[in-house]
């Protein structure tokens, strides 16, 4: 695509820079003229109530643009007050408005050799852009070309030194960061622990006690932007002597958050007593040394090490301290790892400092008070007709991307002088690939097999090779950055590294085999024109999960991530959505060898069951190929470690990804995931066990502890007399309710009935044709339960019982007021709670109506909230003829994970109520594009 012009800048001369040819676009044509466009709507209700909370009508779109990408990138990163003249209302706009920033300061600083080079540069750019083949994260397009800040990173790396005044600083300038919808990491290894003196002669607070503080600020700057989390990163090397509070911290907060929703507090997200719980705005991990590890690993003791002197002043069992690291992170999520002696021996500028900390999802690992920023390449957009994979877009395309990221640096403002300075004098990037799980199902690789990560490894090899040798060509012409001249020799040993890596990869394949030699030639390239001009980045990749600018690319999978599941839901233009089998799975068929007629009973086939085992006609060998991160088949843990391996050596940073486990997970598992992660070279690693932070069974309260306390301090025998309950029956007439409801896809009826002086009697449940085993569960378990509210058993009994109990089918509901439910009795019960209890009943069961969530969101009592109240009520009681028809609840249907055949462990967007998905260690919504956490 390019060649490097020497010669130097002359009026009216040649210049010295970069020579552009075209990839995609022809001279003489924009690249915009050879698109259909299209006006629509965007309309976004609130999930709540169905009023309106964004409207933007006759917006402009490629006709080829997903409703749902439309949608969240109008918006999301279209600027002006909605209603003006000033604001955006074209993709053209959006794009105009960042590559015309990004060209202007190009031309400024001398990056291309002539006006034509320049022309280019510029078509290229938009064209991948409106066709989705690339995108920039998120802060590029909110900030770009308008009257704010330059804001182009999402992510930054803080440093915090052993003083009050740095405390403070770090306080403040995670503070700025959140403000602006940006995440940040910080080590706070080098604050005193609490077990050692000050100069003063008193003993240090510790790192933990600090941690407090920072945490109710994020949370305070959190609500002050209503929905977004605070995205943060706190670190502790596994030295510190303060490291064992450091690991429990989150799992103890865990045990409060049960224990007060036991006592009837507000726990719930959102909720108004969530507050008290400490340590939630931020994602936790211990740096682990090679020492440590083989410690862990042999069974032996391990130093823990005063901060100013370095002396030991503790000996731990390292087995032990490992357990408890597995332990809290089973019982929470928390801490996840991060491996200082690899993540060092990749380092390319060394001799400014060590890498200690990283962003939020620990992609990026670099210098502290530094940044990053990021963009993402779209694999589909590189797999032809035939399968093969068009290796030369996506070197030249790559070879854009690395230029124009550079470009921005040399523009962008930040929010803080040390970070802006670091970033000037680094200029680190992070270019990486999202969709690459649909890529590997369309080519029919299994994500967890040598082929799969065989293809994996090239491709990334490919990327970064193709992306330091444009780095080194950039050096000729606009100079190596500035730290480079200190750290050249460890760069360079640090692209031998990769280079290295990249011989040392068995392909299996055709595909693999030419993107493979292809990256030879890239790396190749690269060590000799490095050696030659220096780099122009000290770090140029790594692998972001990908969300917003996931969806707004229209691509199927995240980040590194494999498929979520086979069957997922498409808007339609004037509202709505549809079941649709993906897309992928049909390309993936044909390209095993299957025959058109067999390709469509396979695919009906999914679109009813949701997963592929024992569809007719399909090779049980090929089932592999179709697996997902959850369902019936979902890939084993190991299986992603795996993936993550294969990749890792060819990154500069590390990759954001979460190692699912089941519910079932022991804590052995996890520590065979977090020491395999270690020896398989990776440089970070989170996991996370289905259920970990769900609320689990109310117990008996506290008074009931105390009681059990007290009867074992005085084993004295009581007799104590009971009552033989007795059968209040219900009248032949009697007041009900007939609830027609849909779960997970799974319709049905529940006809609740009352006595008419007050008090549920009795319900029943159909689901099925009468005569069915399902029908005649239906029948034997409503016929129990009825008998027991009859004999007197509390409903708040049933409720407490009943809720949060999972099984199939489960997810969206078409309640507004249960939007998921875990199984069919979890919401069963859950209407029955808020039909038939009081508000208190509820709140100490957690359970409210979407009326009391929106209150609560407000600020609001709904205990004092009259209108909250009457919707929360139970239902009076109306005499109903018993030949009557019972009144029917009419709700409107959606069932955004119906046939889908399992519940994903996820959140419920804040925004629009959608059932969020995994991106990375974050969560995105797939119907308005928020995001959790990282941009």
């Amino acid at each position: 695509m390019t060649e490097t012009v020497s010669g130097s800048v002359t009026r009216g001369g040649k210049r010295k820079g970069l020579k552009m040819k075209r990839i995609f676009t022809k001279p003489g044509v924009h690249p915009y003229d050879e698109i259909t466009w299209e006006r629509r709507d965007v309309v976004m209700t609130n999930w709540r109530d169905g009023s309106i909370n964004f409207e933007q009508r006759g917006v402009e779109f490629p006709e080829f643009w997903s409703v749902n990408a439309a949608n969240i990138v109008t918006t999301k990163y279209f600027r002006g007050a909605v209603g003006t003249p000033q604001r955006e209302w074209s993709l053209k706009q959006l794009v105009d408005r960042v590559v015309g920033m990004y060209t202007r300061t190009a031309v400024e600083n001398g990056y291309f050799a002539s006006d034509e080079d320049v022309e280019i540069f510029d078509h290229e750019l938009k064209h991948a852009l409106v066709h989705q083949i690339f995108a920039f994260n998120s802060p590029v397009w909110f900030n770009v070309g308008t009257q704010s800040p330059q804001q182009v990173s999402a992510c930054f790396i803080l440093a915090v030194d052993d003083t009050m005044e740095s405390i403070l600083d770090w306080y403040k300038e995670e503070g700025v960061i959140f403000k602006g919808g940006s995440g940040s990491g910080v080590n706070l290894s080098r604050i005193r622990s609490s077990k050692e003196l000050l100069s003063s002669g008193g003993t240090a607070s510790g790192p933990v006690s600090f941690m407090r503080g920072a945490d109710a600020s994020a949370g305070t700057i959190k609500s002050g932007g209503a929905t977004r989390r605070a995205a943060k990163m706190v670190v502790l090397d596994v030295d510190h002597p303060d490291i064992e509070e450091f690991i429990e911290t989150k799992a103890r907060e865990e045990d409060k958050v049960r224990a007060l929703r036991d006592a009837g507090f507000d726990m719930d997200l959102g909720g108004k007593d969530i507050v008290s719980v400490q340590y939630q705005n931020a994602n936790n991990s211990v740096r682990v040394s090679d020492e440590f590890m083989r410690a862990v690993d042999k069974g032996e003791q391990f130093g823990l090490r005063a901060r100013l002197t370095g002396e030991v002043i503790e000996q731990v069992d390292a087995k032990d301290l490992f357990r408890k690291m597995a332990k809290a992170a089973w019982e929470c999520a928390d801490p996840g790892v991060q491996y200082d002696d690899t993540i060092n021996d990749w380092h390319t500028s060394p001799e400014t400092g060590r890498i200690t900390a990283s962003n939020p999802c620990s992609e990026y690992l670099h210098l502290d008070n530094s940044s990053c920023n990021l963009a993402s390449i779209n694999l589909m957009k590189f797999l032809r007709d035939d399968n093969s994979f068009d290796v030369a877009s996506f070197v030249k395309l790559t070879e854009l991307i690395i230029t124009a990221m550079d470009v921005s640096i040399t523009f962008a403002d930040f929010p803080t002088e040390k970070i802006g300075e670091t970033t000037r004098a680094y200029r680190q990037l992070g270019i990486g690939y999202a969709n690459l799980g649909a890529l590997l199902m369309a080519t029919g690789h299994a994500y967890d097999s040598d082929g799969g990560r065989a293809v994996a490894g090239a491709i990334t090899s490919l990327m970064t090779g193709v992306s330091y040798r444009r780095s080194a060509e950039l050096a000729a012409v606009v100079g190596p950055y500035e730290g480079y001249a200190r750290n050249a020799d460890a760069h360079k040993r640090v692209m031998r590294k990769h280079a290295g890596a990249n011989d040392g990869l068995r392909t299996l394949g055709t595909m693999d085999g030419k993107i493979h030699a292809e990256a030879s030639k890239q790396w190749s390239e690269c060590l000799k024109l490095g050696e030659k001009n220096g780099y122009r980045n000290a770090q140029a990749s790594l692998l972001a999960p990908t969300g917003t600018i996931g969806l707004m690319m229209d691509c199927d999978t995240t980040g590194i991530e494999p498929d979520l599941a086979l069957v997922k839901f498409k808007k339609l233009v004037g509202g709505g959505s549809m079941q649709i089998v993906n897309q992928t799975i049909p390309r993936a068929l044909k390209q095993l060898g299957y025959q058109q007629e067999s390709i469509e009973a396979i695919v009906e086939y999914i679109g009813e069951h949701g997963h592929v085992v024992d569809a007719p006609g399909l090779k049980r060998e090929h089932y592999e190929v179709f697996d997902c991160a959850m369902g019936e088949r979902a890939i084993a843990p190991m299986g992603h470690v795996r993936m993550m391996a294969a990749a890792q050596p060819f990154l500069s940073g590390a990759i954001s990804k979460t190692v699912n486990l089941p519910e079932s997970a022991t804590i052995e598992d996890i520590e065979q995931v977090y020491m395999e992660g270690w020896r398989l070279g990776l440089k970070a690693l989170a996991v996370y066990r289905d259920n970990c932070k769900v609320g689990q069974p109310l117990s008996a309260g506290n008074g009931a502890k105390k009681d059990e306390t007290k009867a074992a301090a005085e084993p004295e025998v009581k007799v104590i007399e009971v009552n033989r309950p007795t059968r209040r029956r219900m009248p032949n007439s009697r007041p009900s309710v007939t609830t027609r409801f849909t779960v997970g896809g799974a319709k049905g009826y529940m006809t609740a009935s009352s006595y008419p002086d007050d008090g549920l009697g009795e319900v029943f449940l159909k689901m099925s044709k009468q005569g069915s085993t399902l029908a005649g569960v239906m029948d034997a378990f409503s016929v129990a339960m009825s008998i027991g509210l009859q004999y007197g058993v509390p409903l708040e009994t049933y409720v407490s019982k009943f809720v949060n109990m999972r099984f199939e089918p489960a997810g969206m509901t078409d309640d507004p007021d249960v939007r998921m439910a875990t199984s069919v009795m979890d919401y069963i019960f859950r209407r029955l709670a808020l039909d038939h209890l009081p508000y208190d009943e509820r709140a100490a069961l957690g359970i409210f109506s979407a009326a009391e969530r929106t209150a609560q969101q407000r600020g609001e009592d709904p205990a004092v909230d009259k209108e909250a109240l009457a919707q929360s009520a139970p239902i009076e009681a109306k005499a109903v003829q018993p030949a009557a028809p019972e009144p029917v609840r009419e709700v409107k249907e959606l069932t955004l994970e119906s046939h889908q055949r399992f519940t994903a462990d996820a959140p419920l967007c804040m925004t629009c109520g959608t059932k969020m998905r995994p991106a990375g260690s974050c969560y995105v919504c797939e119907g308005c594009g928020s995001t959790s956490g990282c941009s």
